[in-house]
């Protein structure tokens, strides 16, 4: 299956993209495509614990199934005021 990552702000840096197109197993779970990107970019690994996540423009968690096709996006934690 291929699916399209969206990452933003510091993670887009980290990668060095905003997006990036990816192949993952059938029954793949957002949780599955993080720990891929995490292990061919490192520094990603300590946002795990830390970052939102969507599946076709909805907020999902790290547990959620993703599709052939699907657009899935990955979003650091926000600060400000």
């Amino acid at each position: 299956m291929r699916v399209k990552v969206r990452l933003f702000a510091r993670l887009r840096e980290i990668v060095g993209s905003a997006e990036i197109e990816r192949d993952v197993p059938p029954g793949a779970t957002l949780a599955v495509v993080w720990d891929q990107l995490a292990a061919d970019f490192p520094a990603l690994a300590p946002y795990r614990g830390s970052i939102s996540a969507a599946v076709n423009a909805d907020y999902a968690r790290l547990q959620a199934p993703v599709g052939d096709g699907d657009e899935v996006a990955f979003l650091p934690p926000v600060s400000g005021g």
